[in-house]
């Protein structure tokens, strides 16, 4: 843990955004670092977890993180926690807690309430389209030999 709240403060430090952390370890090694990148690089996705898992992913060839294990200097946000299970390490540490981050600023508190609600009705409409020409390329999907399911 002490490396991921250590990468939070680097960059934090450098100005690359907020001040989280996180590394991915398989056994005693450390596999990936990172850390908020939102502001050095304009993308909002780029969480510490997300630049780890990415980073992680690249050293492992592989677009699963089974046998490690994630460090993070917070609590994950609901992006964040998505991103994680889609990775499926095999556990999560954090520090700091969401009502800390949401202490100085970072409260994701609204969002885990948008997603109790009907798509029409959150702050960002969410509106169903096109399903006719989208669900067919679900079905060709279903019907192809050379898939890989994650």
């Amino acid at each position: 843990m002490y490396l991921a709240v250590e990468e939070a403060r680097a960059g934090m430090q450098a100005g690359h955004g907020g001040p989280f952390g996180c590394v991915v370890v398989r056994g005693h090694e450390v596999i990936a670092k990172g850390h908020n990148m939102v502001l050095a690089t304009n993308d909002p996705t780029a969480h510490a977890e997300v630049t780890a898992i990415r980073e992680a992913c690249r050293a492992l060839n592989n677009f699963q993180l089974t046998g490690c294990e994630v460090y993070c200097s917070c609590e994950p946000c609901p992006m964040c926690l998505g991103a994680l299970y889609w990775a499926r390490p095999d556990r999560i540490y954090y520090a700091n807690t969401k009502a800390d981050a949401a202490s100085i600023g970072f409260d994701d508190q609204f969002i885990y309430e948008q997603l109790d609600l009907a798509g029409r009705q959150r702050k960002i409409p969410m509106v169903q389209v096109g399903h006719e020409d989208a669900i067919r390329v679900f079905e060709e999907w279903m019907r192809s030999g050379n898939k890989a399911l994650y």
